[in-house]
């Protein structure tokens, strides 16, 4: 499987293609990122020329890397990595050469395809690390591929290769093939056909691997040896014509020893040193099995390695059973060294051979980290170690997603050790035993986070179990992996895990956010729409889910569509495909996040802007940007985003974004606050005070002067040469309604309720203006005037932009008041507040009530007026009937009333409704009631504006209680034997398994509980009845058991049953004088489900000896609440009885002569039947009797 496989057809990050000018760019919303103004490098398209993109800074200058994968078209395609200047005015980009100057030594080194620039990152140490992880090596004719990274310098010096992956190939290897040639070989061509395809693939040579061939049958041969051959091509023209050894017997031990004493002797061509391998190709179980430990044990002792092949056509041909076809299996495994899973293989049959010659190869021929044993390191051969990678203080982290069967693994790279983790170390060997996770991807990106507790290690693996997941871990003391963390993904094929990027938002060198990426996620209608999951780190170094960024939905295309065409496919967004962190955009302190989205808009792409916000981010973007053009030659904008530096010297970071084809590196512009207030004079509109009072345009009326004042402060801290901006802002009277009830004094425009202004302030100036409006002659008073005020910059293309979580808009209100000369309205407020339920039994979250309100005002006008319910947290607010403008804060609900005045001598009812919240319980629901308004009232009028409202409440604990079973029936038969001793609670008798389960039921909590379980324990003589053995329960159940549980101690002690007859005539066995009962209790905490398990033992000795026919025996099972002062059962939730049967049944069956007598019996009433219907005429023919004329005719 190849890297490009990945990337294309699994999104690791496809290869996809920005728009190579600025200009394609369209007009969208916009915030400081200027889209309109850019630096644009382009290159080939189809060698991915801006696949991967950084920004950069050494003594020379300021460049954006960009990397491009297929670079060397159409020849090689070893990729590369370019240089671009920004700043300079030729920005032609410069290819480093990187291919040609990474190299591994020692090493037969296969650079095509190689796809340097896949990953690009740069260090902290002021140089960058270029991956290509296709890079390539040759050992013998097989080809690993084991990826390399360029560790480059500032100065664009390669300092070195980093190749963790890459390992010294075995060359010299003496290998002997050990063929079982008996007569059960068919066809021998087909061993002939595995020979060669075997040998092909070996470079045979004095000073490389030598090859050996035995025979074995009954007999054994040398057919080649070791040193016979010092090349492959004569070697294989040789044993075109090997022949068949034939016998009727396989003597494999007296092969293998033959093979081990004499075919690995100097003499025949072997060298002292160098690595022996036997290969051992039978089909069927030898007749010397007995000889086989021994050989294979002085096989261990001279180092050979061993590989068993079992060829199992024989088997199939004779239709051997599937024991035989185990032990023949099971005696391979044992001449094969270990592992198994490197050196066992097994073929249907002859033919079937070829098919494992790769495999064979590859495990032989496998990479030697040691030498010596018998240990297989093909593990690490195509592990494309750089298919991602992070670089930190601590070291570099390389992805290598195709170590270990392509289940992947990440690769610490440090200047004094290299750290590769087992096979294992990323699995729990608890939890996913078995679990082989294959093409698992780990390793597909790679992060790390910074906690006060150390680093943690962050890496994904897209395609486990299909949904994908991160590991989070941390490395200890030994350098072992600790997983501490796994986040899971939620949709098959959505690749959840592909791209990971840690956040430090707030700047203190902590880790605050992960954010994970599912770029393939499905959305609605079955597109590509990808989503971005933000986890957030708590104190105890975990991460919890936040929230879920998605892009704009994008519509696609059906067959059903007219006037729609999507010229690629698939369609949707395949948003989160790349996520970057980049350094705080909009100046406010916090850094921000950047997400492409390449696939947008037919695959032209887009990228999302987040701002940071404290900890966490802001759940909206602020920034869309996407790419223009026809969506031909300009492509996936987004497939890659960096976003760290300031390349143009303003102060502001930029933002870097590519794709296939070219690459674009976006200005931040400049960010400015401008905050604007509203005063007015005098603050209340009185028409009755003189003192405001305005003649304009031969018209008295009073006036009111607006003041205005803006300050304007721009955040950076670079100086300005042209600090000063323009500023443009509109007032408007009374917008939200068809005609002002005022009116400009100096407007410009027909349209005397508005004004339109705009002046010039300079940086951290604050200025002043001042409008006059005159009022209306005559006034309604139901709504308070608005005035409207509506700010921003005359330019907004250039310059900084304003600030956006600023508000560019104000609007406020002037009350109108109609009190007297001397402006005082004087209130009185008369307020009633009822519920409609004195008390209350809560029995789920529906539970409602309500407070029925009077409020009365028997003074001056109420401006204002407000009923204010305050409540505690064991209800929420629901409704106001009929609907009034009520607003909620947490446990506050304000109703205005009468708005904008509540008159003289008027009154309203209304009706406000609330429901129960089971999440808080208390005993008694409280509303305080208080009604106000912005007129004065008189102290001694203020009593009647209050009124407490208190309901006591009990809650019906909402709970299911259920047992199983409900009843048991246990036979026995009279004179069955016990044992005379019980040394094991199995010998008592039949076991009866009960089972009580607690569980939540609705949103009431389930409270603290009190189970007791009551059984028949003794029978009046002191007999056993049943006996409990065991009791399990949940977790935090506690129950007081132990004194009744198995209270004979039968095992280890032992216990002679010797019950005392008596008769059991009582049809019903419960509780009573005469009947001892034992009971236990168990307290059951608040949980959403609880269990109680009992087992007990029917003491059979009792009932073989006692005297009864049936029985029942009823096992109570009783809840009860520990706090009675909150909380009730319900009758139906109190007991729950299992009714046990004991039934005897009669030895021998029914005695034959209760058989003769019903017989006899039901002889006599047949009898007595037939002889009452004879008497009644039953048997009787009913005859006609005729007329004489009918006997005459």
């Amino acid at each position: 499987m190849s890297l490009f496989f990945l990337l294309n057809n699994s999104l690791r990050r496809p290869f996809l293609s920005p728009p190579p000018l600025a200009v394609l760019l369209a007009c969208v919303m916009s915030f400081n990122v200027d889209q309109k103004n850019s630096l644009s490098f382009s290159g080939p398209l189809e060698d991915m020329f801006g696949y991967t993109v950084q920004q950069f800074e050494n003594s020379e200058g300021k460049w954006v890397l960009i990397g491009s994968p297929l670079s060397g078209q159409p020849a090689k395609r070893t990729g590369d990595v370019y240089k671009c200047p920004v700043g300079k005015e030729d920005n032609k980009c410069i290819k480093l050469d990187l291919p040609e100057n990474t190299t591994v030594p020692n090493l037969h080194e296969v650079k095509e395809n190689m796809t340097m620039g896949t990953t690009l990152v740069t260090n902290p140490n002021g140089g960058f690390l270029a991956c290509g992880p296709q890079y390539g090596y040759m050992c013998g004719q097989q080809q690993y591929i084991s990826g390399v990274c360029a560790n480059v310098s500032s100065s664009f010096q390669i300092l070195n290769s980093v190749a963790p992956a890459v390992q010294e190939c075995a060359k010299e290897l003496d290998i002997v093939m050990v063929l079982d040639g008996s007569n059960s070989i068919y066809p021998w061509t087909s061993i002939i056909d595995f020979l060669q395809r075997f040998i092909e693939k070996i470079e045979i040579g004095p000073k490389l691997s030598q090859v050996g061939i035995v025979s074995y049958g009954e007999t054994v041969t040398h057919r080649v040896n070791l040193s016979q051959f010092d090349n492959t091509a004569d070697l294989l023209e040789f044993v075109k014509e090997l022949p068949q050894q034939t016998g009727f017997k396989t003597m494999t031990a007296l092969g293998i020893d033959t093979a081990r004493k004499e075919a690995f002797m100097p003499e025949r061509g072997a060298r002292p040193g160098v690595k022996k391998v036997m290969v051992i190709v039978t089909d069927g179980e030898s007749h010397d099995f007995h000889n086989l430990d021994k050989v294979i044990g002085e096989c261990d002792d001279d180092g050979i390695e061993r590989f068993g092949i079992a060829v199992l056509g024989d088997y199939n041909r004779q239709n051997k059973s599937a024991e035989e076809l185990q032990k023949f299996i099971k005696e391979i495994e044992s001449i094969s060294s270990q592992p198994l899973r490197d050196h066992f293989f097994n073929v249907s049959d002859e033919v079937a051979l070829l098919t494992i010659v790769d495999a064979l190869g590859r495990k032989i021929f496998a990479l030697e980290a040691t030498t010596g044993n018998f240990t297989s390191s093909f593990e690490m051969e195509m592990s494309q170690a750089g298919f991602s990678a992070h670089t930190s203080s601590e070291g570099v982290l390389l992805g290598a997603v195709g170590a270990y069967d392509w289940n992947g693994t990440v690769v610490m790279y440090t200047a004094g050790e290299t750290i590769v983790p087992g096979k294992t170390q990323f699995y729990d060997p608890e939890t996913e035993a078995g679990y082989e996770g294959l093409a698992g991807y780990l390793g597909y990106d790679v992060q790390s986070a910074s906690t006060p507790d150390g680093v943690l290690y962050i890496t994904g693996a897209p395609r486990y179990n299909h949904t994908g997941r991160v590991i989070i871990y941390r490395l200890n003391e030994e350098n072992n992996i600790v997983v501490s963390q796994i986040l899971k993904g939620e949709q098959l094929g959505s690749y959840f895990g592909s791209v990971l990027q840690t956040v430090d938002v707030d700047g203190d060198s902590y880790t605050d956010l992960l954010l994970v990426g599912a770029p393939m996620y499905m959305g609605s209608e079955r597109d590509e729409q990808g989503q971005v999951y933000v986890y957030k780190i708590n104190q105890l170094g975990k991460f919890k889910h936040e929230f879920t960024l998605k892009p704009v939905n994008q519509s696609c295309c059906t067959a059903h569509s007219a006037s729609c065409t999507n010229k690629n496919e698939p369609c949707g967004a395949r948003f989160g495909t790349a996520i970057a962190a980049v350094s705080d955009l909009n100046l406010d302190g916090f850094n921000d996040v950047a997400i492409g989205a390449p696939f947008e808009n037919d695959h032209r792409g887009a990228v999302y802007i987040y701002h940071g916000d404290q900890t966490s981010l802001k759940e909206k973007f602020v920034q869309r940007i996407p790419a223009g053009g026809d969506g031909e030659k300009v492509k996936f904008f987004g497939q890659s985003i960096h976003g760290v530096m300031d390349l143009n010297g303003d102060g502001i970071t930029d933002v870097t974004i590519g794709g296939l084809g070219g690459a674009s590196l976006f200005w931040s512009r400049d960010v400015a606050e401008l905050r604007a207030n509203m005063t007015f004079d005098p603050v209340k509109i009185n028409l009755q005070q003189s003192q405001y009072q305005c003649e304009h345009s031969g018209r008295k009326s009073m006036c009111v002067t607006t003041e205005v004042c803006f300050v304007y402060s721009v955040k950076s801290d670079k100086p300005k040469f042209d600090s000063d901006a323009g500023i443009r802002y509109d007032l408007t009277l009374d917008a939200l309604r068809a005609k002002a009830r005022a009116s400009f004094i100096n407007s410009d425009d027909k349209n005397d309720r508005r004004i339109t202004r705009s002046f010039t302030i300079k940086d951290r100036e604050r200025k002043c203006v001042q409008e006059t409006f005159m009022m209306s002659a005559r006034l309604d008073f139901r709504d308070p005037l608005m005035v409207s005020l509506e700010f921003g910059l005359t330019d907004e293309d250039r310059g900084p932009v304003l600030d956006e979580s600023l508000p560019r808009s104000i609007n406020k209100t002037i009350p109108l008041v109609d009190c007297g000369i001397d402006g005082k309205c004087i209130a009185d407020l008369s307020l009633k507040a009822e519920p409609s339920m004195k008390s209350m039994m809560i029995k789920s979250n529906k539970d409602k009530f309500d407070v029925n309100i009077n409020i009365r005002n028997s003074k001056d006008y109420a401006y204002n007026t407000k009923v204010i319910l305050s409540f505690t947290p064991n209800i929420n607010y629901v409704k106001v009937e009929p609907e009034k403008g009520c607003t909620l804060n947490h446990t506050k609900v304000e109703c205005a009333v009468g708005y904008p005045f509540l008159g003289s001598n008027v009154e309203e009812n209304f009706k406000v409704k609330f429901e129960v919240n089971p999440k808080h319980i208390q005993e008694v629901i409280q509303i305080n009631v208080t009604a106000t308004s912005d007129s004065e009232e008189l102290a001694s009028t203020l009593s009647d504006n209050t009124v407490q409202i208190s309901i006591p409440v009990k809650y019906e604990a909402g709970l299911i209680f259920s047992v199983r079973p409900v009843d048991e029936h246990i036979v026995v038969k009279e004179g069955e034997q016990f044992a005379s001793v019980f040394n094991d609670t199995r010998m008592i008798g039949e076991e009866v398994n009960i089972s009580y389960t607690v569980a939540r039921a609705g949103e009431v909590v389930t409270p603290p509980l009190d189970l007791t379980v009551t059984y028949p324990h003794l029978s009046p003589r002191q007999n056993h009845l049943l006996y409990l053995t065991h009791v399990t329960t949940s977790p935090r159940v506690k129950c007081d058991a132990d004194r009744w549980i198995n209270t004979d101690k039968i095992n280890p002690n032992i216990k002679k049953p010797n019950p005392n007859k008596e008769t059991l005539s009582v049809f019903l066995l419960t509780c009573s004088a005469e009947l001892y009962c034992a009971s236990f209790t168990c307290s059951i905490p608040e949980a959403e489900i609880s269990q109680v398990n009992v087992t007990f033992r029917v003491w059979k000795p009792t009932f073989i000896k006692g005297e009864f026919s049936s029985l029942h025996m009823l096992v109570n099972g009783t809840l009860g609440i520990k706090n009675t002062n909150l909380f009730e059962l319900s009758s139906g939730d109190r007991t729950r009885i299992v009714k046990i049967q004991v039934s005897k049944e009669a030895l021998g069956g029914i005695p034959i002569w209760v058989i003769i007598i019903s017989i006899l019996i039901g002889l006599l009433i047949l009898a007595l039947v037939i002889f009452a219907l004879w008497k009644m005429g039953f048997f009787k023919r009913k005859s006609r009797d005729y007329t004489k004329e009918e006997m005459m005719d």
